[in-house]
């Protein structure tokens, strides 16, 4: 018999502060317990009915807004399993702009069905496995799924089709004005190439009041200020841009000057006007009629750009300047002076236009097919730097916020949809339609792995249960699934979705309502959410070290010296 040797109490692996959690019960389920925390809290917010969440982050901001993305960037999670999920999301955000909700949605799901497998002791590796093959064979299908493309090159009816549902997801019951709108504006900068568009090209300017009837697709730039100094427009002109301060320069050093008579003091301030006289006059020589600032413009540099005619901008923003540099094809200058031909960009048009009462300025290069498009003074050989801006009008700053997430979601999607056009039906009849089928792969498996299978085949049917839910209500949302299943057994029943506003039964055709998905969104979110779920699984033990820094300083309520 062996001998069983006492083993050491207390026996210290980490520094003092270090929590270490290990096995099924105090790693694994607590994570999944954290991860479906998370889906629940973004699920809710799903689909055309989803609700929206009110955020207030770390610096006081406030958010109104169902977009995904948007409330898990501004909300701080700092469980390190749920950070896995809000780094896959973040991922398909940045490859897709589209369908993150959907992500955190499956990975939550895909979690819960595991937790039930873990419990009966299934062991996870099984569970990975099965869930890996079952990506595989939903990817596979998920190709064979596609009802119809894109078709090229795109009409502004086409774009607007394949646009209403992500829009509608996000401003249901606007849909159809917000995707004439991104239609239109994303057919102003196509290229003539489609696969060369820029998402950048597409800008959105909020102007506050009015309602969103009244925003309009301008070409061009459009900056929601005037212009600094008298000129208010001006047609081909050179353009330089300054990210420094058109200001008389300060020294660095205080200094103090003695001044004896009048003529000293008339002569003093005589002097630096003549310098920054000459340098102006250099820059109006070399032809420029249009200066970007991107910091300050002090009075007397404005007063000699007036007498010059010359047009003066603000744009503060850096992004915006780095953007606008693009347009006119200019270089950035750090110095006062005038720039040499290289640095200096050139602009058609730049003039100050009135929007719904306010003065707004629009640059904007003329290309064939303009109104005032003029043949003889065409250079053909300038390719020219095409925008668009898609002026908001709303009644309030967050709905303008949400509106301008609803566009930049269009326009990510047409994105997405001009590198690979095929569409599949939406409405989550793509979803259900592979969870049926991969359930018919995972009953013909031998081995545990079926098991993990068939579990992630119904962690799919969360999309269309959650839409359905989510429009309405719980119990009727049951009713509709299971509806769904059985018009998905029928043959060619492959494209019924749920149907938010209940018109029927709840199921309705998503092809024929043109309901329709881009393939590559559904594919990558497949991809990212298994991922997601499968590093979660695979996890056995967390080891979190003592955060930084000293002990917190204790908050006193109110202010300590009051009494």
């Amino acid at each position: 018999m062996s001998l069983k040797v006492p083993k050491a109490q207390n026996l210290q692996l980490f520094k003092e502060g270090y929590k270490h959690l290990q096995g099924l019960e105090d790693a694994v389920l607590r994570n999944i317990q954290a991860v479906a925390e998370l889906s629940d809290l973004v699920r809710t917010s799903f689909g055309p009915n989803g609700r929206n969440k009110l955020v207030i982050n770390h610096i006081g901001r406030l958010f109104v807004t169902s977009d995904a993305a948007t409330i898990i960037r501004e909300i701080e999670v700092v469980h390190p399993a749920a950070k896995l999920l809000v780094m896959a999301s973040q991922a398909q955000e940045a490859e897709m702009g589209d369908a993150t909700n959907t992500v955190i949605m499956l990975a939550g799901e895909m979690l819960k069905k595991a937790e039930q497998l873990l419990i009966m002791g299934l062991h996870p590796s099984e569970i990975i496995k099965g869930y890996e093959l079952a990506s595989v064979k939903a990817l596979a299908e998920l190709e064979t799924l596609s009802t119809s493309k894109l078709p090229s090159p795109p009409t502004k009816e086409t774009l607007a089709t394949a646009l209403k549902p992500a829009i509608a997801s996000k401003q249901y019951g606007y849909e159809d004005q917000l995707a004439n709108l991104v239609a239109e504006a994303v057919l102003t900068v196509m290229p003539p190439n489609p696969k060369n568009f820029n998402v950048d090209n597409v800008r959105v300017v909020k102007i506050m009041g009015g309602t969103l009837s009244g925003s309009k697709v301008v070409r061009g730039m459009v900056f929601g200020r005037e212009p600094e100094g008298i000129v208010k427009k001006v047609k081909k002109g050179k353009v330089a841009v300054y990210t420094c301060g058109l200001d008389v320069a300060q020294t660095e050093t205080k200094g103090t000057v003695l001044i004896h008579n009048a003529d000293e003091m008339l002569n003093f301030t005589r002097g630096e006007e003549k310098h920054l006289e000459k340098i102006f006059q250099e820059i109006a020589d070399s032809g420029v009629k249009v200066i970007i600032a991107g910091s300050t413009v002090g009075e007397l540099a404005l007063h000699y750009l007036n007498r010059m005619n010359i047009a003066v901008l603000k744009v503060l923003s850096k992004f915006e300047l780095r953007r606008l540099c693009r347009v006119v094809n200019a270089t950035p200058l750090a110095r006062m002076g005038a720039p040499t031909p290289e640095e200096a960009g050139f602009v058609d048009v730049f003039e100050s236009i009135e929007i719904g009462g306010d003065r707004v300025t629009v640059l904007r290069q003329v290309v064939e097919g303009d109104p005032d498009f003029d043949p003889a003074t065409h250079d053909a050989r300038a390719e020219k730097t095409r925008t668009a801006t898609v002026v908001l009008r709303g009644a309030t700053q967050n709905r303008l916020d949400d509106l301008e997430r609803a566009v930049d979601d269009g326009v990510n999607v047409i994105k997405a949809l001009l590198k690979d056009a095929r569409l599949v039906p939406g409405a989550g009849a793509t979803e259900l339609e592979l969870a049926r089928r991969v359930e018919t792969y995972g009953a013909g498996l031998k081995g545990l792995s079926q098991h993990a299978v068939r579990r992630w085949a119904q962690a799919l049917e969360v999309v269309p249960r959650t839409l359905a839910e989510n429009a309405l209500g719980g119990g009727e949302g049951n009713e509709v699934v299971s509806r769904l299943w059985a018009k998905h057994e029928a043959p060619g029943g492959e494209a019924w979705g749920v149907d938010v506003e209940a018109e029927t039964d709840g199921t309705l055709s998503a092809t024929e309502h043109k309901i329709l998905d881009s393939l590559a969104a559904k594919q990558w979110a497949i991809k990212l959410a298994t991922e997601a779920a499968t590093s979660v699984l695979s996890v056995d033990s967390i080891i979190m070290s003592r955060p930084a820094g000293g002990p917190k300083i204790p908050q006193q309520s109110g202010n300590w010296d009051e009494d």
